[in-house]
């Protein structure tokens, strides 16, 4: 088993721990909090015995091997960085870092170092993204594909009343593209590459950030579009649609719930939608293990994530200076 400290304690990180857990290849011995009472609490819940509120001190410990990084976007950069130089792999949520400039310079240091440095995005170590691959080669030509999500944030009522959540604060980062565009950004390109040009538009809240958006990327006879929003539900789902037929799949985030809509009019159901979340993330930990763990023979596919995951951050850096969404960071860029 390797040993994994944790940077962040909401609810993702209970997740993560969970699932890393329960893939039996990962025992939780560190977390890291500002506050102490707060990282005694956390690591009292989760069964870690140390607890660190030093952030060089956490990165030295010798009980540590690797480090799931979920703090607030603004915070990625700079502890990742400190976590990588002091020689630990490190998994980080998504988005990496609002600067792809930033994201080409943490690959870097993981690289001379000989660690693995990955993005927690759970499309790419899905099983069920087979699943998907397979039956998109099922539907002849695909000329247009809808990527959706939309999922009214638990934070709105608050913000909606007058207060200011970390997740529609534009000091740390965040907002529709950067919480929830990213989970459609990934397949379009991981399927389809690069577009030839994107066209977007966003509407913003109060506090600068963007409350939800519509990006369409022009393909050689096709069009992808992304819809995304932390202001209201969904009811739709995400669509493939090709002269032969539509793949369906109702959440692009979990890959579930994946059916093949024929031609003739009749349904195929492929995948349907009974993993727990835990057991979701429990993928990103198992492929995190084996990269560190098998470096030859993941080579591949370890590269194919980080090409990815650079490709994903100058997107959403292009889109949102299409959308003259801007960090402070931006500025010290």
């Amino acid at each position: 088993m390797l040993r994994f400290g944790t940077v962040g304690s909401g609810w993702i990180t209970d997740e993560y721990i969970h699932g890393a857990k329960d893939s039996g290849l990962w025992e939780l011995t560190a977390v890291y909090s500002r506050s102490r009472e707060r990282g005694e609490a956390y690591a009292a819940k989760h069964g870690a015995k140390n607890v660190f509120t030093d952030l060089e001190e956490f990165a030295n410990s010798p009980d540590i091997d690797a480090v799931y990084v979920a703090s607030p976007n603004a915070f990625h950069y700079s502890q990742c960085k400190l976590l990588l130089e002091h020689g630990k792999h490190v998994i980080c949520e998504k988005p990496l870092c609002a600067q792809a400039y930033k994201v080409r310079e943490l690959q870097s240091i993981a690289e001379k170092q000989g660690l693995i440095f990955l993005e927690a995005i759970m499309y790419l170590h899905l099983p069920q993204r087979k699943v998907l691959e397979d039956a998109l080669s099922r539907i002849g030509k695909i000329t247009m594909v809808k990527l959706d999500f939309c999922q009214r944030s638990s934070k709105l009522d608050a913000y909606l009343a007058g207060d200011l959540p970390n997740i529609f604060n534009p000091q740390l980062e965040t907002g529709a593209l950067m919480d929830l565009g990213v989970y459609c950004v990934y397949p379009a390109l991981a399927l389809f590459s690069r577009p030839e040009k994107i066209h977007t538009d966003a509407f913003s809240t109060t506090s600068g950030l963007d409350g939800g958006g519509v990006l369409t990327l022009h393909y050689p006879e096709k069009l992808v579009t992304l819809t995304y929003s932390k202001m209201g539900q969904a009811g739709a789902n995400s669509d493939f649609q090709g002269t032969d037929g539509t793949v369906r799949v109702d959440s692009i985030s979990r890959l579930a719930g994946i059916s093949l809509w024929h031609k003739d009019k009749t349904i195929e159901t492929l995948y349907g939608d009974t993993d727990e979340k835990f057991q979701l993330m429990g993928w990103e930990a198992k492929d995190f293990y084996r990269y560190i763990t098998e470096p030859e023979a993941s080579q591949e596919e370890y590269l194919r994530c980080t090409a990815l995951s650079l490709e994903v951050s100058e997107l959403m850096e292009n889109v949102r200076g299409q959308l003259n969404i801007k960090f402070p960071s931006d500025l010290s860029s």
